[in-house]
């Protein structure tokens, strides 16, 4: 129907479309590494691997200037209440990275790190996950790729808009497992954890 219609080098597109080709080409991650998976982060960002060829090389040191949080380690809970305040600083719309094992779900620490929060995804919301220990920073272009994918799909000018598609909004209230729930049943966890690695005479 629009065959030879128009000139060479016409481009037709809605602007939904033009507005996501732009962020998806031009995300700003934040400056932001809490432990050994932001060694892999830098790995990604420098010459090797290149993340500046996907647009997302533009590291940034505030984060009132970036909209991907790529948080990149174990995040315990005395950094769980920063991270979540990093988070609301940064400006909508805004994407999260859970970098490493830590991050997704306590890793190693799981069982017995009572200082670790068991999923960053309990402190803030999280688009894409990205398992390993640590992730390679191939795994970590994957999923900048997944997060592009996802705004690639956004409507930002569309009214009706399926309530699936928004993001879903979560406390900033770290929740603890049911061992270190109160302070009675954390102090006896913890003596119960000394007790476990004392040394047997």
């Amino acid at each position: 129907m629009l065959q030879n219609r128009f000139e060479d080098g016409f481009v037709m597109t809605s602007l939904d479309e033009a507005i996501n080709w732009a962020r998806e080409s031009s995300l700003w991650p934040m400056t932001f590494g809490l432990a050994c998976c932001a060694i892999e982060m830098m790995a990604t960002g420098a010459g090797r691997y290149d993340l500046d060829r996907f647009g997302a090389g533009a590291f940034r040191a505030t984060p009132r200037q970036a909209d991907l949080m790529i948080v990149a380690g174990t995040v315990n809970l005395k950094m769980a209440d920063r991270v979540r305040r990093l988070y609301n600083q940064m400006p909508d719309p805004k994407f999260v990275i859970a970098m490493g094992a830590c991050t997704c779900g306590g890793g190693p620490y799981y069982k017995y790190g009572y200082n670790v929060v068991k999923g960053v995804d309990l402190v803030v919301p999280v688009d894409v996950y990205i398992p390993g220990c640590p992730p390679r920073p191939e795994a970590l272009l994957e999923g900048l790729m997944r997060v592009q994918d996802k705004v690639r799909t956004m409507h930002t000018l569309t009214r009706d808009r399926d309530p699936g598609e928004l993001a879903a909004v979560r406390t900033g209230r770290v929740q603890l497992p049911d061992e270190l729930a109160t302070t009675e049943k954390a102090s006896a966890f913890r003596a119960a954890q000394k007790d476990a690695a004392r040394p047997v005479k």
